[in-house]
């Protein structure tokens, strides 16, 4: 069984505001670790005070009565496919090891189309509809740069255009994410991440390690850049669980996580990256014939996740 080794992992923080400096540094965190952490601050800075607010307003929605969350539930046909609310262990992120679903709630909110939702919102969220599309456009920008950051860093070329048991309850299963890149807003003293090491442990991740004002972003990478990658970049296994403390369960968390994905059509090809050919060396090489597609993809992480046949 693998069980937490309890020494938090040290993640560096990187500063994003110079993209060609800092490329090569990004390609060799992510594809060691998985993850890593983006200074909030400069072009693509999410303010604060916006993260604090968006919190209280999640705090919010999940304090109030079920009959109020189900009006929105991902089970509704008015949510649409994998929007809307979900109920306490609804998920199951490790159904190969988990014996019952992830102990929290979720509510998934689509993207946005021209500043407006595609999927009905509970009236405490739906009366700061602007604020969290502002957000949601602001988590936008900064995948954007992520990603064109880790393209030179991959020398991409140019283009042109637009519990410690597995088995015992969790918060959330052991998985890797189905997108791109992710970014994490956690809340200060609300633990629990943990991300699977090379070495076989969980490692616990801090939430600001270096306790700036302004906490960093935690970025992690999706199997789908590890699919581009030929696995040089490293969608990394993580869970969340329950802290260590006296009370039993311990205190609620509430984490906003933003999933970047691309188009449904989007083919999981390796990209043309001299650092990504040499990885692939003498792997079996996937060709246009028996690709994937990003829908391909996730249609198959969320038939697992939902036990749907």
């Amino acid at each position: 069984m693998t069980v937490s080794n309890g020494l938090p992992l040290d993640i560096p923080v990187i500063d994003l505001s110079d993209e060609s400096k800092v490329g090569k540094d990004v390609v060799e965190v992510v594809s060691r670790l998985g993850f890593l952490f983006v200074k909030n601050a400069g072009e693509d800075e999410i303010l604060q005070e916006h993260i604090n607010h968006l919190f209280k307003l999640s705090q919010a929605f999940f304090s109030s009565p079920v009959a109020v969350k189900e009006t929105c539930s991902i089970n509704s046909n008015k949510s649409g496919k994998n929007k809307g609310w979900l109920s306490m262990g609804e998920e199951t992120l490790d159904p190969g090891n988990q014996k019952r679903g992830d102990v929290k709630e979720a509510f998934n909110i689509g993207e946005f189309i021209d500043g407006k939702a595609q999927q009905p919102l509970p009236e405490v969220l739906a009366a700061h509809h602007d604020e969290i599309a502002r957000f949601q456009a602001s988590c936008h920008a900064l995948c954007n740069r992520i990603l064109r950051t880790l393209a030179r860093g991959l020398e991409y070329p140019t283009v042109s255009g637009d519990t410690d048991s597995l088995t015992e309850d969790i918060r959330a299963g052991a998985h890797s994410d189905y997108g791109s890149v992710t970014l994490l807003f956690q809340l200060p003293g609300q633990p629990g991440l943990e991300i699977l090491t090379p070495q076989g442990t969980w490692s616990p991740v801090p939430v600001n390690p270096n306790n700036d004002p302004t906490p960093p972003v935690l970025v992690n990478i999706g199997d789908l850049l590890s699919y581009w990658t030929n696995g040089l970049l490293k969608s990394t296994v993580h869970r969340v669980i329950f802290p260590n403390t006296g009370k039993k369960g311990g205190d609620d968390r509430y984490s906003i996580v933003y999933f970047c994905h691309p188009q449904d059509d989007e083919k999981l090809l390796p990209v043309p990256s001299p650092l990504v050919e040499q990885h692939g060396a003498g792997k079996a090489q996937v060709t246009a014939e028996n690709v994937m597609t990003a829908r391909d993809h996730l249609n198959n992480r969320l038939a697992a996740t939902y036990k749907l046949s």
